[in-house]
């Protein structure tokens, strides 16, 4: 099938388009939530808090008017979102969850040795939920033991384990930490139980990755995710022929086949300029694939939180900010809410970036919008560059 051929600046318009990150202020209600959960198709957790936890932010950017008691009543009450693992820990929505079992599978194999010598724990593990109802693990007296991922207790070991291998589901989070239960307690009852076959779990990412960011290379789809590359490209074949999908070429990215909808490439008929800014978490959807981050948008960017102190060049959580279709520059910040001050470390621009005038206004605008959302009433600068 012939590719269609776009513009770099049309292939940002639809990734942003896709990424919700247009017309953020159309969304208000819970349902609202619920769509762009099933759109970015998940949402990553992670435990770093120092501007807000990576979900909250994820959120909170394309839904200004985003509550934690909205997620939580979307999880624990109307069973539209569950808690799982995609390329990491995350939300993601319920009509995805039987493309969990493959994984599940998997990891319950995969470890079948170290079951097999530890089911005593693991059969009381369950038994005291079954009695018991959802426990965390702090509910679990244990020894104190180095486990199979790293210094955890022997309980949190075996949680962990029945949570990845099905057994077990995560109902919702207590002080950011799980309370785990029986799966028939926590999942609506419709939920479907079949493990999908090979060719529909590529499917299933192939299109999942396109709805979400407008257009996805092979290797884009299968970024961080166990599955064979020789399953994808055979669904890619068999999709493109059914024209259910479309090779795409952009201009200025040579040697890369991306693939598409129809329905994605019509978004190109009402493009709109549209003026805004946003700062994002490391961890958003929109960055998290750091190769086509710097391909799409020319945008070096490393977490680097992870990089000895020594070695860091922006700082330790340091956060991408764009404006329009193009990032102006990052800042290094951290929210101290004991005394409500959300202090600005250091603030980078990017080459020929001048931050004035008008996007100067924006951007202060958005800085004291995350400075509020982050629990702070003051915003300090400690440096600026």
């Amino acid at each position: 099938m012939k590719a269609e051929t776009i513009s770099i600046q049309e292939a940002r318009y639809l990734a942003l388009h896709n990424q919700l990150l247009l017309d953020t202020h159309l969304h208000k209600t819970k349902k609202d939530l619920l769509k762009i959960i099933e759109q970015l198709g998940y949402v990553q957790i992670d435990t770093i808090s120092v501007v807000e936890r990576a979900h909250k932010h994820v959120l909170w950017t394309r839904f200004p008017s985003y509550k934690n008691e909205m997620l939580d009543e979307l999880l624990d009450k109307d069973k539209k979102v569950f808690e799982f693992w995609d390329h990491a820990a995350a939300y993601m929505p319920m009509k995805h969850f039987k493309f969990t079992y493959r994984r599940k599978e998997l990891y319950w194999n995969k470890y079948k040795a170290w079951r097999k010598k530890n089911l005593k724990l693991l059969n009381y593990i369950l038994e005291r939920i079954i009695n018991e109802g959802p426990l965390q693990s702090r509910d679990f007296e244990n020894p104190s033991k180095r486990g199979l991922w790293w210094d955890w207790k022997p309980a949190k070991e075996g949680l962990e384990y029945l949570f990845h291998s099905g057994k077990l589901a995560v109902r919702a989070r207590k002080s950011f930490q799980k309370v785990y239960d029986l799966p028939e307690r926590v999942l609506p009852n419709n939920i479907e139980t079949k493990t999908p076959t090979e060719e529909e779990y590529s499917t299933h990412l192939i299109m999942k990755s396109i709805a979400a960011n407008g257009f996805a290379s092979e290797k884009e789809i299968i970024y961080l995710r166990n599955h064979d590359a020789k399953a994808t490209k055979s669904a890619l074949k068999y999709l493109a022929e059914d024209k259910k999908i479309i090779p795409l070429k952009i201009n200025g990215i040579d040697n890369e086949i991306y693939y598409t909808t129809k329905n994605n490439l019509k978004q190109l008929e009402t493009k709109k300029d549209d003026k805004h800014i946003h700062i994002l978490s490391p961890f958003d959807n929109l960055v998290i694939q750091r190769k086509r981050l710097n391909t799409l948008f020319n945008f070096d960017y490393v977490i680097e939180c992870y990089v000895p102190a020594r070695k860091r060049k922006y700082g330790y959580f340091c956060l991408p900010i764009l404006y329009s279709d193009r990032f102006i520059g990052r800042m290094d910040a951290k929210a101290d809410r004991n005394n409500k001050v959300f202090k600005v470390i250091n603030d980078f621009r990017e080459d020929g970036i001048n931050l004035n005038g008008k996007v100067k206004e924006l951007f202060d605008k958005e800085l004291k919008k995350i400075a509020l959302f982050a629990g702070c009433e003051e915003i300090s600068y400690l440096k600026a560059t």
